[in-house]
């Protein structure tokens, strides 16, 4: 478990990189901080392969109907994208919620696993939930506080950055975690196979879903993909679709100005009724008195 010290020293450093509330994102690609000054409602986004680490204040996020909560010295590994609700749950204006983030980059990490000797514990197949939180230990708290200072040396970031990416990859493979990131990085493990069929799902929401065909183009059967599917992401693969494509109608409504209707038929819908059932049921509230309730008050 990281030390306070260690935290307080990571806050102060996020402090300095997160002048105001928001993501900001900074001169290493893969690195980004955020910060919240007061708690938030839950909003829908998708969550890119990454982990975040809370240095202060306190975060939630909602995975089907799992709800992970996590704070200062916790770590959230995301392991494939998903559809999400998150929201800040512990933050004031004098102690704000302060975190980063580490994008995963999968191309890289699977260049780090061909040199990577795989443990007994590691090459054992599990399938396991795509999200997960735990304590983080000491010695990838110190990697990541060593990144963000090369901020400051911005000659040494070509340099330096890809050799401390490689050291946060070998802390997370050989923390509580290593499994899971395998589980999802190697071909032929079941949650490589869900991450492929829900890359899909995502470039082809607004399309109708045909199992037999989803689950023999992953190479499983139908009912081995919707177990786990499941399992990694707590939602079936229908859930998974009806969740991307609220979210992208919602999107649709807030941003792009589009009438209820139009935005439920753009990502697949056929039934205006279905899309208002399940837009209310999903949001609490139908399309038309959500997108009024946000254009009077800005989503935090």
């Amino acid at each position: 478990m990281a030390e306070p010290a260690q935290l307080q020293h990571l806050a102060q450093l996020i402090d300095r990189h997160a002048t105001g509330d928001g993501r900001h994102d900074s001169a290493i690609d893969f690195l980004f901080f955020g910060r919240s000054s007061r708690p938030s409602e839950p909003t829908a986004h998708a969550q890119w392969a990454s982990f975040a680490l809370v240095a202060q204040g306190g975060k939630a996020l909602r995975m089907g109907e799992e709800i992970i909560h996590y704070g200062p010295g916790d770590l959230l590994l995301v392991t494939m994208d998903m559809p999400v609700r998150s929201c800040v749950t512990v933050a004031t204006p004098e102690k704000p919620n302060l975190g980063i983030g580490i994008a995963i980059n999968e191309a890289r990490l699977m260049h780090y696993l061909d040199t990577f000797p795989l443990t007994a514990s590691l090459a054992e197949a599990r399938t396991e939930r795509g999200i997960a939180a735990h304590k983080v230990s000491p010695l990838l708290v110190d990697a990541v506080i060593r990144l963000i200072r090369l901020l400051d040396q911005p000659q040494d970031i070509a340099a330096l950055a890809p050799l401390i990416e490689q050291e946060i990859f070998y802390r997370l493979l050989t923390g509580p975690e290593g499994g899971r990131i395998l589980n999802m990085a190697l071909a032929e493990r079941p949650g490589n196979k869900v991450a492929r069929a829900a890359r899909w799902l995502r470039e082809n929401f607004h399309q109708p879903l045909k199992i037999d065909r989803l689950a023999s183009s992953v190479g499983m059967s139908a009912s081995s993909l919707h177990h786990h599917f499941k399992a990694v992401t707590a939602m079936t693969p229908m859930q998974y679709q009806k969740q991307l494509r609220l979210n992208e109608a919602r999107r649709l409504m807030l941003v792009d100005r589009l009438d209820a209707g139009t935005a439920g038929y753009r990502v697949g819908y056929q039934s205006a009724s279905q899309f208002s059932r399940e837009y209310s049921r999903f949001y609490g509230q139908s399309p038309a008195r959500d997108v009024r309730q946000r254009a009077v008050g800005p989503e935090a």
